[in-house]
């Protein structure tokens, strides 16, 4: 018996480096997770607004509070599924991790598996930023701007100068 147990430390080094790489797409993935939840937190407290102002308006303008909680109703599936797709991603990224240690360690010839999950994070990842852009084109369609604010003042015309007498 030669006193071993397990791997020996450079096996477990060399795993530990391998598995550090797929940790910074975790990092990345956790900070476009707090995108995501901001906006859905924006998007909700709009929605309340419009649900406040929703018994108070007639005419027009309770037309543009109904097309408008319409759009937060949409951009809050659309954010929902954005973020579904980011934790779907970050989930086969510590799976795939958890994957390179067992084949690190057991010395098991199986690379597709982490190739297949890391592929599958970034398809994940992939539809995750479509929805992120289909909500924010989404919210940019929803603002609207009273026409009175996209008009200009008139400009004053300019005063003629009184001419000076020659000294």
């Amino acid at each position: 018996m030669d006193g071993k147990f397990g791997p020996d430390l450079a096996a477990v080094i060399s795993v530990l480096q391998t598995a550090l790489t797929p940790a910074f797409l975790l990092v990345a993935v956790g900070s476009l997770l707090n995108v995501l939840t901001g906006r859905l937190s924006r998007i909700v407290d709009r929605s309340r607004d419009l649900q406040r102002q929703y018994a108070d308006t007639k005419g027009a303008a309770h037309e543009r509070v109904v097309r408008e909680l319409r759009i937060i109703e949409k951009r809050m599936r659309v954010v929902g599924s954005s973020i579904l797709f980011a934790v779907l991603s970050a989930i086969s990224v510590c799976v795939m991790i958890v994957a390179l240690f067992v084949l690190g360690l057991t010395n098991t010839h199986a690379a597709w598996v982490a190739v297949a999950l890391f592929m599958l994070a970034l398809v994940l990842l992939s539809a995750c930023l479509f929805q992120f852009v289909r909500e924010v084109r989404l919210a940019t369609y929803a603002i609207y701007v009273p026409e009175e604010y996209l008009e200009l003042p008139p400009t004053p015309k300019p005063t003629e100068r009184k001419r000076r007498k020659p000294i």
